[in-house]
């Protein structure tokens, strides 16, 4: 075998070899997507901190946002490639390495695109304003007579690139924030890249293997690491140890009991040797024994049963939002009707498991590691190493599945405590049990749902309360929002349940499960609350819809009237339920809605409407589910997925498409297969042989369409999870009569249904 010189053999590189007569055709063209470790950032003009254009005509994207999976680089450069008017052939970008002038890094909640468009967009402007300008002055022409394509300013036959621009030194106009906050972008009908195709700028790397996952990098003189972790995450304390038969393990070298003042690992070890399998078998027969520990004997059903307890106590919780008179309405209802909905634990699974390079370089401490939430982390492990946040580099790389578990990237403390201690690069990484057991798990959740509705179908009331772990509590509590009524909300815990049908009264009420905050620190998972709260909301549409003999998609209908609260504002949510209403109408007809009651016996179709992830940022989805239910064995087979989605203005359709395909597969693997349950204060499941997310023979046929608009871009990350769940139990009670309340919907659960 010839091995390419600046190529090490790999899994990755394996892959990709095997794989070549499929993927050549993707490799050709476009621009590295990650910079290689070391490489300085783009030079020349930088008219803002976000790109550079160098004077052979190359502009340079500073990328701040993780990339895992979706292709975000290419997204952000688009948005600001259209507004400087570029040659998307020169555009190229990097990932950046963590610095204040950076400002806040964060991933997740499906904000990037959204979060970052109109700065984005303001800097490309920018960019082409000063560029006009400049180019105006070479041609001695005026700039307002001046156009710009193509990376090229151009008036009549005369035209100046702005490669030569630069090189010419002939542009070095920086702008003010509040030049920047008054620059008018162009009309959305001249948009030459947004809403239009390209193959993403990653992929190449991807394929071949010469993309750098956290997993991947090595330095000279570093050691390897794998952690020993306590029977629970609290409150154990290391009462003895011996190495004695990890001696014998060739290649050991030591084990340190990590004293850590930010109290993240509580009484873990960290076993170091020479490779990481000896490391690996050294820990496997390390003696530990351990005292204490919060939660040793809790259960998945002890915690359910206390978040039963707690929405069942009208007093327990605060208010997360309140229309109208709930009390009042309560009182004049003569029909209410009620429902208890739950969701069990579910983990992450990304398939590269918790890993970093911490190693000391000068004055400065380098951490090398895949992270969602840099601005969070940072400070954690500075405090843990006792040095000043400026003497700390998180440098950046692929993230080899993200999905939430990435926002706390607590597994950096042990490695940076364990390079501190023994004055040696260290390489830790968890093997999948170790990164399994102290998952920041999705936690365990309790809804307690009433309505009522008038003789004509119209909601009088909608009351929700949940009880769940919140994500945010312990990890940032600065997020936290302050109750109507006093006391404390995580939105981020309860967002979803405020959702955009009309109801004369509402109330949503959110509760902190406390117990789960003794057993594990719960954590975001791919679609946060929506992906519980909407599945209380969903099924419990669809009970009163058939509860007063209405079509569950024409009930839904008859809510979206998109007035007072759900008229939507600018520039986030123009049209509000409208919207919804669109999407619905979409999928009712592509879907064949009308003809399934022509459906075989045992086959159903079920439905939902949502918007996630927050109200301020709302991405518009109706699903429709047909699934199939074998009666004698319980197993639901989900045969089609339709959907339509209106997530504003695309950045990357591509990439856009492949993210909702991705969510709607989640959320069938969470709908029916992926789950677990706490057993003595850990997840039962450790590896995936026990723990089952969706198969590739399970996959069903997806049809998804995206409306074509101008809005706002949103997200897309996670709201295409959300719908999922709802519209298979949906279904599955239109094939059986079967009515599903809780999420997994094993085949056990769906004949104990069957048999009630």
């Amino acid at each position: 075998m010839t091995q390419h010189p600046n190529l090490s053999i790999t899994r990755r590189w394996f892959l990709a070899v095997a794989g070549a007569g499929v993927t050549t055709g993707m490799l050709s063209g476009g621009a590295s997507a990650l910079a290689p470790v070391g490489q300085t950032l783009g030079e020349g003009y930088q008219p803002t901190v976000w790109y550079a254009i160098a004077g052979d005509g190359k502009i340079t994207i500073h990328i701040h946002m993780a990339e895992m999976g979706q292709h975000v680089g290419t997204a952000l450069s688009r948005i600001i490639a259209e507004e400087l008017e570029a040659d998307w052939d020169d555009v190229e970008f990097v990932h950046v390495d963590t610095d204040p002038k950076w400002g806040y890094m964060v991933t997740g909640g499906s904000w990037s695109v959204n979060h970052n468009f109109f700065n984005f967009s303001r800097a490309g402007a920018a960019g082409r304003i000063a560029l006009i300008e400049a180019g105006a002055r070479e041609m001695g022409v005026p700039a307002e007579e001046c156009t710009a394509r193509d990376s090229m300013v151009i008036h009549g036959d005369q035209s100046v690139s702005y490669g030569d621009l630069v090189s010419r030194g002939a542009v070095d106009r920086q702008f003010s924030k509040e030049e920047l906050e008054e620059i008018e972008l162009k009309p959305a009908a001249e948009r030459r890249l947004l809403n239009r195709d390209t193959v993403a700028r990653d992929v190449p790397e991807k394929v071949n293997g010469s993309a750098v996952y956290g997993i991947d990098r090595s330095i000279e003189g570093m050691v390897h690491a794998r952690p020993v972790m306590p029977p629970v995450r609290f409150g154990s304390r290391v009462a003895n140890w011996d190495d004695s038969v990890s001696k014998e393990v060739p290649g050991y070298l030591q084990t340190v009991v990590i004293d850590d003042p930010t109290e993240t690992c509580q009484g873990w070890l960290v076993v170091v040797a020479e490779s990481w399998a000896a490391a690996s078998k050294a820990a496997e027969v390390l003696a530990v024994t351990w005292e204490g520990g919060s939660g040793r004997e809790t259960s998945e059903a002890e915690l359910l049963a206390e978040g039963e307890r707690l929405v069942q106590d009208d007093d327990a919780g605060s208010i997360f939002m309140r229309h109208g008179d709930p009390s009042a309405a309560f009182e004049a209802t003569d029909t209410l009707h009620e429902g208890l909905y739950k969701t069990h634990t579910v983990l992450h699974m990304q398939l590269e498991p918790g890993n970093a390079l911490v190693w000391q370089d000068g004055d400065t401490w380098r951490v090398h590691g895949g992270n969602q939430w840099q601005s969070l982390t940072l400070p954690l492990v500075a405090k843990a190493l006792g040095i000043g946040e400026a003497n700390l580099v998180f440098e950046t790389s692929y993230l080899g599945g993200g999905f939430g578990r990435r926002l706390y990237c607590d597994f950096f403390v042990p490695a940076a405590l364990t390079a501190k201690a023994i004055g040696r690069p260290v390489k830790m990484i968890m093997a999948r049990p170790d990164d399994t057991q102290f998952d920041c798990p999705r936690s365990p959740t309790v809804h307690r749902v009433r309505s009522s509705t008038d003789a004509a179908g119209a909601m009088r009331l909608y009351d929700h309360a949940c009880a769940a772990g919140w994500s945010t509590a312990p990890i940032a509590p600065n997020f936290l929002a302050e109750g109507l009524d006093g006391g404390k909300v995580d939105p981020f815990s309860i967002s979803g349940a405020d959702h955009w049908y009309t109801a004369d009264a509402m109330r949503v009420r959110t509760i902190k499960n406390e117990k789960v905050h003794e057993t594990f620190l719960p954590g975001n998972l791919r679609s946060v609350a929506p992906g519980y709260t909407l599945w209380a909301v969903e099924t419990h549409i669809d009970e009163v819809a058939h509860a007063t003999g209405q079509d569950p998609a024409a009930f839904r209908r008859s809510l979206l009237n998109a007035e007072g609260r759900n008229a939507g504002e600018a520039p986030h949510a123009v049209g509000g339920a409208a919207r919804l209403r669109e999407v619905l109408d979409r999928v009712v007809k592509k879907s064949g809605w009308a003809e399934r009651g022509d459906l075989p016996e045992g086959t159903g179709m079920g439905i939902s409407v949502t918007a996630g992830q927050e109200r301020s940022m709302p991405t518009w989805i109706a699903t429709v589910a047909k699934v199939r239910v074998d009666s004698e064995t319980g197993e639901a087979t989900v045969e089609n997925i339709w959907a339509s989605i209106d997530a504003g203005t695309l950045a990357h359709p591509d990439g856009a498409l492949a993210q909702a395909e991705g969510a709607i597969l989640w959320g069938v693997s969470m709908a029916l297969h992926e789950g677990t349950e706490i057993e003595n204060g850990l997840p039962r499941d450790l590896n995936l042989d026990t723990y089952t997310p969706l198969r590739m023979h399970q996959v069903p046929d997806l049809d998804i369409d995206f409306v074509t608009n101008d809005h706002m871009p949103v997200g897309l990350g996670e709201p295409g999870v959300i719908g999922v769940a709802p519209a298979i139990g949906n279904a599955i009670f239109h094939a059986t009569g079967a009515r599903l309340r809780t999420i997994p919907m094993r085949p056990q659960d769906i004949l104990e249904a069957l048999e009630a």
